[in-house]
């Protein structure tokens, strides 16, 4: 589930380098937009947070399944 995590490792870093830099006196808005669903001509802030609630419960499921033993055949 590659694709599933990486909105979720964005949200996670852009907050990260944004909170970094900011301790640096340095100033990157831009960070935050990324950070809140916003991606140049591409406006997802409005269901960003929806996004990621979901994507999260999918990968928490997909590892649970992955984690679970699997039943060997008899």
């Amino acid at each position: 589930m590659p694709i599933a995590a990486a909105p979720l490792l964005i949200t996670a870093l852009t907050g990260s380098l944004y909170s970094l830099l900011l301790e640096l006196g340095i100033d990157a808005f831009w960070l935050l937009k990324i950070h809140s669903g916003r991606f140049g001509p591409i406006n997802l802030q409005p269901i960003y947070s929806i996004v990621l609630g979901v994507l999260s419960i999918v990968l928490i499921t997909s590892g649970l399944a992955l984690w679970r033993p699997r039943r060997r055949p008899t």
